[in-house]
């Protein structure tokens, strides 16, 4: 295979690596899955990615398209060749003010796109908690929404066409199509036609429709996201006969790359959302009595109602960055509701807090009622979106897992589902963390599981399990925002019926008959437990180190916070320090993630004296200007410019300090030197000859 890959990278104008450093980089996520994949693709234009699909087709293996890497099941975790599209793929093609539409590459990050749109007035609505680093593509593959969703839905709602290659080479472009338009795509015997064919004979019948309606999760339900949204297409003619226009895009959203490959999407925009907004931030004593509390703030028509509970409020007294949010906070609730209210003025906005306080005190309903509004606004979100991130934070190998981290049930039946959920977790001396979208039915639930061990790891099974049919016996969704991914693939049958999982594999048999893209997430997912990112049992290496780690419990365990959110991938128009070289270079082995990911790797599995001792953390390191950027803004606190200082130490203890380290170290001394002789050193830095022999010799630029 090798000698294949290497003829392969010699027809891409893009790249394609397959080293041991670069597999390894890209064999996590933002879940607890590893797996080294075959090879990573960097394509830099669509001859690039026809190639790629093409060597897939012929050498039997398959094809991960990838993005920024946040998603939190292992959608892009597998055996095959990563093709990470971030990297040439980031253009904002075309904006239409008049129609109030955009075209995009899948590079795109959510949040820049927004930047691009607000000299339009206009906004991609979906706002996910990682908006500054995901990207567009990625959020079409998870049909990812947020905290907006109860005004603006999810991705799916506001894609319009996609421009995509299906699995023999072909480039269609899938849109809403009208009586006639989906007649004549039926017709022919191209791989197109087979997947309209496909659509029309299976939605057509009579049994499959009523399972359908009858087996997917409630309707009432706005997050549903489990399989294939074949029960959305029920809803398009020609399957309703006053429905809206058919449109393979509300397949493709959520269909996590094993479809087709995107290469373009067209997206609905919104106006600019109302300058006059507050965020009445309600403390409860219980996270049950929150719950009863959102259904009252329901009825105040909130732009988003978001929940946090005391472990994610705790974890924010330890992040420098984190800390600064926190003046909205008194005393230790057990949980906060954060209710966005919005008005055409802001005693508009007022009244409706002030009212909605009201209600809750005549039901006894929280303690503190605090109204924020203005710029301070921006620092309540920021801590809520930190959540994920911080929840790394906790010292030792049990953390909070995602293993049932993405249900949605309907809204009323909220505080009745999370009362057994949590019942379930007592019965195995378990306790949750709660966080995220309770305004649209929506918990993050994570319960705090070693998933080093063996009994951890059949816990982690265990509860998904049980779960799993809490959230049937709710008629919910296992997934509401998140996607299946490697972690809930395997519960699907379960969820919708196997009757209805058996029309999902008979779709993705049509499209991609050889099983290329993405395999074993949506159908044929292998089980929920393997390729996890620790092995049960493994032991944790303790290292003698020269800087203190006592704290995170040993150097292993300060590298293994990071939990690969992602983000060390914001760009600068975010503000803030970290990651400058990301932000220079756009490439993955340049992150804060990538530097914790490989020291995490080789200090577990070396087999050296010197565990440090090893090339590949050298090359990870070397652009990481030890700025401390990081060890303030990272929820998870990855302090790498300490983890990179102990790691040179031991290098250089067994390689010898290079010259250039040296020169650094003496610089004043050097300097001083020079200024004895100006025209001189002034001559050989500025000559092009000698400057470049010195650039070399010294290894940096004069």
């Amino acid at each position: 295979m090798e000698a294949r890959l290497r003829q392969l990278s010699s027809q891409l104008e893009g790249k394609i690596q397959w080293d041991e450093s670069i597999r390894r980089l890209y064999a996590t996520d933002a879940s607890t899955y590893r797996e080294l994949p075959l090879a990573v693709a960097i394509p830099k234009n669509l001859e690039d990615i026809k190639k790629l699909i093409h060597f897939a087709r012929q050498n039997h293996t398959s094809l991960i398209p990838r993005t920024a890497g946040t998603s939190l099941a292992g959608q892009v975790v597998g055996p095959g060749i990563v093709v990470d599209v971030s990297k040439h793929f980031n253009q904002v093609l075309e904006v239409n003010e008049t129609e109030q539409w955009v075209r995009v590459q899948p590079g795109v990050v959510r949040d820049e796109l927004n930047y691009h749109l607000k000299k339009y007035s206009l906004f991609f609505a979906p706002e996910t908690a990682t908006a500054n680093r995901a990207m567009i593509g990625g959020m079409v593959g998870n049909n990812s929404c947020g905290a907006n969703s109860l005004i603006y839905g999810s991705t799916r709602d506001h894609l319009l066409e996609a421009k995509v290659f299906l699995s023999d080479g072909s480039q269609v472009v899938l849109k809403a199509l009208d009586k006639e338009s989906f007649q004549y795509k039926c017709g022919g015997q191209s791989l197109e036609s087979k997947i309209y064919n496909n659509i029309l004979e299976l939605l057509s019948l009579p049994e499959n429709q009523k399972e359908i309606k009858e087996r997917f999760p409630k309707v009432s339900i706005p997050r549903r996201n489990t399989g294939y949204a074949i029960d959305l297409l029920l809803q398009t003619f020609p399957f309703k006969e006053q429905g809206i226009p058919f449109n393979f895009c509300k397949l493709l959203a959520g269909s996590e790359g094993t479809l087709c490959f995107i290469t373009e999407v067209k997206l609905n925009l919104e106006p600019l959302p109302p300058v006059h907004i507050g965020l009445v931030c309600v403390h409860f004593n219980s996270v049950h009595e929150s719950l009863q509390g959102n259904l009252i703030a329901l009825k105040y028509a909130p732009r988003s109602v978001e929940l946090m509970d005391h472990y994610i409020l705790e974890r924010t007294k330890e992040n420098i960055a984190q800390r600064k949010n926190r003046f909205f906070v008194k005393g230790d609730p057990r949980a906060i509701l954060v209710v966005e209210l919005a008005g055409k003025d802001l005693d508009e906005v007022k009244k409706k807090s002030s009212d909605l306080e009201t209600e809750l005190r005549e039901n006894n309903l929280g303690y503190y009622y605090p109204l924020v509004t203005g710029d301070q606004t921006k620092n309540v979100w920021e801590l809520r979106n930190a959540g994920l991130g911080l929840l790394s934070n906790m010292p030792g190998d049990e953390k909070p897992v995602p293993v049932v981290e993405d249900t949605a049930v309907d809204v009323h039946d909220l505080p009745d589902y999370i009362k057994e959920f949590n019942e379930g977790l007592k019965r195995h001396n378990l306790y949750s963390v709660h966080y995220a979208h309770a305004g649209s039915g929506e918990l993050h639930l994570r319960p705090i599981i070693n998933l080093k061990t063996e009994e951890g790891q059949q816990l982690f099974r265990t509860v998904a399990m049980e779960m799993a049919d809490l959230v049937k016996k709710y008629k919910g969704s296992l997934s509401g925002e998140h996607g299946d991914g490697r972690l809930r693939g395997e519960f699907i049958p379960q969820m919708i019926g196997d009757h209805n999982y058996k029309i999902l594999k008979e779709i993705k048999n049509a499209w991609d008959p050889q099983n290329m893209f993405n395999p074993g997430k949506i159908v044929d997912a292998p089980p929920m437990d393997t390729s996890l990112r620790y092995k049960p049992g493994q032991p944790t290496p303790e290292i003698k180190t020269i800087f203190n780690f006592d704290r995170n419990q040993g150097i292993v365990r300060a590298a293994e916070q990071c939990n690969g959110s992602g983000d060390c991938r914001k760009l600068a128009f975010s503000g803030g320090t970290m990651c400058p070289s990301y932000m220079a270079t756009r490439n993955e082995q340049d992150t804060t993630r990538a530097r914790a990911n490989m020291l995490r790797e080789m200090l577990t599995n070396s087999t050296k004296s010197n565990r440090f001792d090893h090339q590949e953390i050298m090359e990870v390191m070397d652009l990481c200007l030890s700025c401390k950027g990081c060890k303030s803004e990272c929820p998870s606190n990855i302090d790498m410019a300490k983890l990179k200082a102990e790691f040179l130490q031991h290098y250089y203890d067994a390689n010898g300090v290079p010259f250039r380290a040296k020169l650094v170290g003496a610089f004043n001394s050097t300097m001083a030197l020079a200024s004895k002789f100006p025209g001189l050193f002034n001559f050989l830095s500025s000559n092009p000859f000698t400057s470049m022999v010195g650039k070399k010799v010294l290894g940096f630029t004069l």
